[in-house]
């Protein structure tokens, strides 16, 4: 599995053929971010243009299956469930959808753009110990570093991935984590052993954006 970032919330994962992108940042979206590909899975966690740019996502003969909210999917034996919650953003609510999946047997929790500080009972079912938690770490109405640091901590998983940063939250979040060494890379390339002996470790990816 190879994780690829180009900024905000926009991740690309590929999983030998598979692609999956989440969060793709729209041409609307004032962040100046563009990155455009093929995909066979996007999801949206939240209806606005940083987080929404599913146009970006085709690619010749290759357009996405698009899931943009809660519930339940299988897209290509890759299993799905996303559980709602909320975000503020601009000092306006939208809904959230957190997405738990499985990715070559990694269970990953994508928090797309939360701003609640604790995670729903049925959220922390379905999350239940995941090797990988993305989390929005830069505030703004979303989990600022401190907030992001404490429920990170508390779901236990294996790797952290912190997204929607810049230098100074980024900073506070690592240095809430005691994790001030974190390894920064530009791509992320994974096995489900390479996981066995982490607990709650920090990786940072480079927006390539």
């Amino acid at each position: 599995m190879i994780i690829t970032y180009f900024g905000k919330q926009f991740f690309k994962i590929q999983q030998s053929e598979m692609v999956l992108a989440l969060n793709p940042v729209s041409k609307s979206s004032q962040t100046g971010i563009s990155a455009h590909f093929g995909t066979d899975i996007a999801m949206v966690t939240t209806n606005h243009p940083d987080y929404n740019g599913v146009e970006q996502l085709s690619h010749g003969e290759r357009t996405p299956f698009v899931i943009t909210g809660p519930g339940d999917y299988e897209v290509k034996e890759i299993f799905i469930k996303g559980v709602l919650s909320e975000a503020v953003i601009g000092g306006k609510k939208f809904i959230n959808t957190v997405y738990i999946f499985s990715v070559d047997n990694i269970n990953i929790a994508f928090l797309g753009a939360l701003s609640d500080t604790e995670l729903s009972k049925e959220s922390h079912e379905a999350i239940n110990s995941p090797d990988i938690v993305f989390i929005p770490i830069g505030g703004k109405g979303m989990l600022d570093a401190k907030a992001a640091a404490k429920l990170a901590s508390s779901l236990e998983p294996k790797l952290i991935i912190p997204m929607d940063y810049d230098e100074s939250t980024l900073k506070a979040f690592l240095k809430e984590l005691s994790e001030e060494k974190a390894e920064v890379v530009d791509k992320l390339t994974l096995k489900r052993k390479d996981l066995d002996n982490k607990e709650g470790e920090v990786v940072v990816l480079s927006a390539i954006g």
